[in-house]
């Protein structure tokens, strides 16, 4: 049971890591299982034989789903993400949004009473609009490397990856204000159909993600565990701060849209977000009850 409930983990974290709205580290936390990711991620690079032995065999489960799940979404995002930008940005706004309120909730011993720490939600969410405002975005020929477009894959692959097991804003998200959203799933698109043109821009970009994983895992650890009341104020803010990068996010398009106003906000798919945030909740009951059992 442990193996499908593992499984069923990493596939709801790739779908997440897959879209822009939110992180597959919301996702974890969310289903209550984030602080074993993070220790696992941590004991794999600097455990003890044994700890690295248990971390192995938990990522090992969590990530098969992962893998199904992203290569799904993969296959079907680069048709969909383009032409109906407005209508998928509504339900990646519900996704954040109700996911907002959850995660305080579920983090309330450590936020009440600590409110001098709001400072953090909003040195989060200001860093997130800033990236937003000064968007680097280029225009970047995944297909074709050059020395320059490598240097700037690697290093939005890095950053991109350290948002993704943060419980906040979601390292697509990122990759959509840096303009590389879309070329990247593109690549995958077409590696995943024999098109190997785009395997260099892909291996950059995924070294890119092992050094920034190796870099950000311990210090993430630390913060949880040393400074949880500070960090999980930061990233409420970094949720927060997605919000307005979401609304952004037509602008940043291969052919680019105006950002998403009153007109183009659709409710209903606003809605399903919300719902798929509340199933996720629903969902993780059911979880923790079969492992008690």
């Amino acid at each position: 049971m442990s193996y499908l409930l593992n499984f069923i983990r990493g596939f709801c974290m790739a779908l997440a890591d897959s879209v822009p709205g939110v992180s597959g580290g919301t996702i974890a936390f969310l289903l209550g299982f984030y602080d074993k990711f993070i220790g696992s991620l941590d004991n794999l690079i600097s455990g003890s034989k044994e700890e690295r032995k248990e971390a192995i065999f938990f990522l090992i489960k969590i990530g098969i789903g992962w893998i199904v799940g992203f290569v799904l979404a993969m296959l079907v995002l680069a048709n969909i993400f383009e032409s109906h930008i407005y209508l998928v940005s509504s339900m990646f706004l519900g996704f954040v949004l109700f996911s907002i309120p959850i995660v305080a909730l579920e983090e309330k011993e450590v936020l009440k009473g600590k409110y001098k720490n709001i400072i953090f939600t909003i040195i989060g969410a200001g860093l997130v609009i800033l990236i937003s405002v000064f968007n680097p975005a280029a225009d970047v020929n995944v297909s074709s490397l050059t020395f320059g477009s490598g240097v700037y894959i690697f290093i939005a692959g890095a950053i991109a990856i350290t948002a993704m097991v943060l419980p906040g804003i979601s390292g697509s998200t990122l990759l959509l204000i840096f303009g590389l959203y879309l070329p990247i799933v593109t690549a995958v698109k077409e590696f995943l159909h024999m098109n190997f043109a785009y395997f260099p821009a892909l291996l950059v970009f995924g070294l890119g993600i092992i050094v920034g994983v190796v870099s950000i895992i311990k210090l993430i650890r630390m913060c949880l565990e040393k400074f949880r009341s500070q960090t999980i104020y930061a990233i409420l803010g970094l949720m927060i701060g997605s919000l307005y990068s979401i609304v952004q996010g037509p602008t940043t398009l291969d052919v680019p849209q105006p950002a998403m106003s009153l007109q183009t906000f659709s409710i209903l798919f606003f809605i399903i977000g919300g719902l798929v945030i509340f199933g996720l909740q629903k969902l993780r009951s059911v979880m923790e009850k079969k492992e008690e059992n």
